[in-house]
């Protein structure tokens, strides 16, 4: 990104792009059967530049021309590339010095440019250089110094990767740094893996960027963290993800999906565990079958009908019980389920609030056309969870509820909502996806 241009994640890049996509590619052709020479390697920039109808040439030709354009010496060329593509493609076994080879993929990149616009001249290259970038580039390096060097076998790497930030471009340097680790399987600890993610913002990449390919030291799952959260989580995100429309072949399918959806701040698991600790909590015996089944029905917006399919509440948490359980053997398998006893802190306004939209609520049904839920009956359910099993998930689910039925709310009702989500540790942006919209303000 330069400093004038947009982020790259505005341009639509939700993974890496440019140079560093491409020694990611070319570190395929190490894998057995490949045939590790110039025209496979150079196939495979052409496929790259051809990608988003050639809009990825930009990308690839201006990382290029960066180091082109600096005075970096061969050796760091040569260096950074190999530690870049897990040394899947030398050029100098084919006769090509590094900068030979960048100078052809530059040629790709424009050629595939003037297939758009015939007249189309690379603009000259501006190299991010700002300093406190570069410093914190360089700070990361130093930190993963001695891990990078006992795992690439080319000497000088973390000098040489220094020299492509302080000596050609930070941006491009911190993504040839995170294609180094991403080669050579190097360890990176979770706080220094947020710290990547935090600078690699401040450069414009989507987190896929940095995420995708780290060896990460995740820290072990809690279900009780809600960390890294963004909008909605656990049993109030899945019935969302089952409103009408939902594309999957089954519904458990649908589950397995959602259980996955961890995000880039979260250990592997961590959406599995918050969901199955929900699910342990409505499954305790003190809340009724039909209870739970009205409360599933609701916040899905009868966009996954089990009871037409005779199937109730509870046959069907134990259902999704049982795929986030074979989700966590498989990513957390230290991870040991231990329901908490019931969150009661805030419990009484829960219930205020629940109390204060009954009245409106009534006069309206869930999926009005189509085998109704009445708000009144939507209502008393959630008042159950709430006074017998989780004032937590009965906020939540009442904000699914609110959602679902398209209640106004007043900005007195918001404020107070706010309160309730900043008590119960939900991240600042589960009211905006959910209930903002629907605030009469004045």
């Amino acid at each position: 990104m330069t400093q004038e241009g947009p982020a790259y994640y505005e341009l639509g890049y939700g993974e890496d792009f440019g140079l560093t996509a491409l020694t990611a590619l070319t570190e395929r052709l190490s894998r057995p059967g490949s045939a590790p020479g110039p025209a496979a390697a150079l196939k495979l920039a052409e496929e790259l530049a051809d990608r988003s109808e050639g809009e990825e040439a930009v990308e690839l030709g201006e990382d290029a021309r960066r180091l082109l354009a600096s005075e970096l010496p061969e050796r760091v060329l040569h260096t950074v590339w190999l530690a870049s593509t897990g040394n899947a493609f030398d050029p100098t076994d084919h006769g090509m010095t590094c900068r030979a080879w960048l100078e052809r993929i530059s040629e790709v990149s424009t050629a595939r440019l003037r297939q758009n616009t015939a007249s189309c001249t690379p603009p000259p290259v501006r190299p991010v250089r700002d300093s406190r970038l570069c410093r914190a580039v360089v700070a990361e390096l130093r930190v993963t110094a001695p891990a990078l060097a006992d795992a690439c076998p080319q000497p000088k790497i973390v000098d040489c990767l220094e020299q492509v930030v302080t000596g050609a471009d930070a941006d491009l340097g911190m993504r040839l740094l995170l294609r180094a680790l991403k080669a050579h399987a190097v360890p990176v600890p979770y706080g220094q893996y947020r710290r990547l993610v935090a600078l690699g913002w401040q450069f414009g990449f989507a987190p896929g960027a940095v995420h995708d390919g780290l060896a990460i030291t995740w820290p072990p799952v809690r279900a009780a963290s809600r960390q890294g959260i963004n909008g909605d989580f656990g049993l109030s995100r899945l019935a969302r993800q089952f409103m009408a429309g939902w594309h999957y072949r089954t519904p458990r399918e649908a589950v397995a999906a959602a259980v996955k959806a961890d995000g880039y701040e979260r250990p592997p698991g961590s959406e599995a565990a918050v969901l199955l600790e929900d699910i342990r909590r409505l499954l305790d015996p003190g809340l009724s079958d039909d209870a739970i089944t009205v409360l599933w029905l609701a916040a899905t917006d009868r966009g996954h009908n089990i009871d037409r399919f005779g199937i109730g509440g509870r046959e069907w948490l134990q259902q999704v019980a049982e795929v986030c359980e074979e989700h966590l053997t498989e990513v957390a398998p230290t991870y040991a389920p231990a329901a908490p006893p019931p969150a009661t802190a805030a419990g009484d306004e829960v219930l205020r609030e629940i109390r204060g939209m009954s009245p409106l609520a009534a006069t309206t049904a869930v999926s009005p056309d189509f085998h109704p839920l009445e708000g009144a009956t939507v209502m008393e359910a959630l008042e159950q969870i709430t006074t017998q099993s989780d004032p937590d998930l009965g906020f939540r689910l009442l904000l699914r509820t609110v959602e679902v039925l398209r209640l106004p709310l007043t900005e007195e009702q918001y404020t107070r909502y706010e309160a309730l989500a900043s008590r119960f540790h939900c991240g600042e942006d589960h009211l905006l996806f959910a209930v903002d919209h629907l605030v009469q303000r004045t």
